[in-house]
């Protein structure tokens, strides 16, 4: 492993922010390089340095923060010096770790805007239904839900089905866990579901509520969370689970069979791209699907789609 990538995610390791695998190169690392375990003791000196100065924030304050970056980051596509900022943290923090005054500037200009942020958040989320806490009690959809004053959603933390039923649990965090209980067909159980669908943290919960909302893909707000999470999660298996809830859409709605000809093309997955392949088979006569067909039977990479999209072509009248 090279030092230069080390070196770009010892912050990251000093806060905690690395998956596991992540964390587990970088200590291997660091046992064998001096130089990069010098850095590492410089970075937690910083960390150290500036947490003695730093008040800690709320439960609250750190919950709105973190979900409002998430989202950002799920739907901003970054460029330049900004796309440098969010993605190499690592480098212009280490410059700014010799420079007390820049670092102290950036840090009030960093809260205030966090403050700022969270409290457009919170009240946002008292005008409506977004934020949701309390129990709603079995077979009961009318059951009320309490809105807290002073908290929102920090995540999912797991979505369950009654077996035999349309009862669905789904515990979730604010400052602490809490969980909501009621009918599929539940206004507001909906909406934990469309939140947790777009939770990055889990994604077993993101997996369990893509496959729960696939009963109900009929709804706007559920098509659009699968046609999301079919093009931007990063795990296959949900990426899979969304294809299975649009697939009844792919002849009637032309931006659904789009959003699965985008992921026939460029999906990382072989399997989610041979899933893909079979829901537009009905539709090879469309002038869009025999394109994309015509290019997989020449260039594609995977023996099998190229096989398959040759056969499909040979299997079609010739057009005039």
């Amino acid at each position: 492993m090279k030092c230069d990538w080390v070196r770009q995610n010892i912050l990251f390791y000093v806060y905690n922010e690395l998956e596991d695998d992540a964390r587990y190169e970088v200590e291997q690392h660091l046992a064998r390089c001096p130089e990069c375990a010098t850095e590492l003791k410089a970075t937690r000196k910083f960390h150290a340095t500036l947490s003695e100065s730093v008040a800690e924030p709320t439960p609250n304050l750190l919950a709105a923060s973190r979900m409002r970056l998430q989202e950002a980051l799920e739907t901003t596509q970054p460029g330049g010096l900004w796309q440098r900022l969010i993605f190499e943290p690592g480098a212009w923090l280490r410059q700014i770790r010799m420079a007390p005054a820049l670092a102290a500037a950036i840090f009030i200009v960093g809260f205030g805007g966090g403050i700022g942020a969270t409290y457009n958040f919170l009240s946002n989320a008292r005008g409506g239904n977004a934020v949701l806490t309390g129990s709603v009690e079995p077979g009961s959809g009318n059951s009320s839900l309490t809105q807290p004053a002073e908290s929102s959603i920090a995540g999912i933390r797991s979505v369950t089905q009654e077996p035999g039923s349309n009862q669905v649990s789904i515990k979730y965090d604010t400052v602490v866990t809490q969980e909501a209980q009621g009918s599929l067909n539940d206004q507001r159980i909906q909406q934990l579901l469309l939140f947790a669908a777009r939770n990055n943290y889990n994604s077993g919960v993101r997996m369990d509520s893509v496959d729960l909302l696939t009963q109900a893909p009929n709804d706007t707000r559920v098509r659009e969370a699968l046609m999301y999470a079919l093009q931007n999660d990063t795990n296959p298996g949900v990426r899979l689970k969304a294809l299975d809830g649009l697939s009844s859409f792919v002849r009637q709605d032309a931006r659904v069979r789009d959003g699965v000809l985008r992921a026939l093309i460029s999906d990382t997955n072989s399997g989610v791209r041979m899933q893909a392949l079979r829901l537009v088979e009905p539709m090879k006569a469309d002038s869009n699907v025999r394109s994309v067909l015509t290019r997989l039977s020449q260039t594609d990479q995977n023996v099998s789609i190229r096989s398959q999209a040759r056969t499909m072509l040979a299997q079609m009248p010739e057009m005039d």
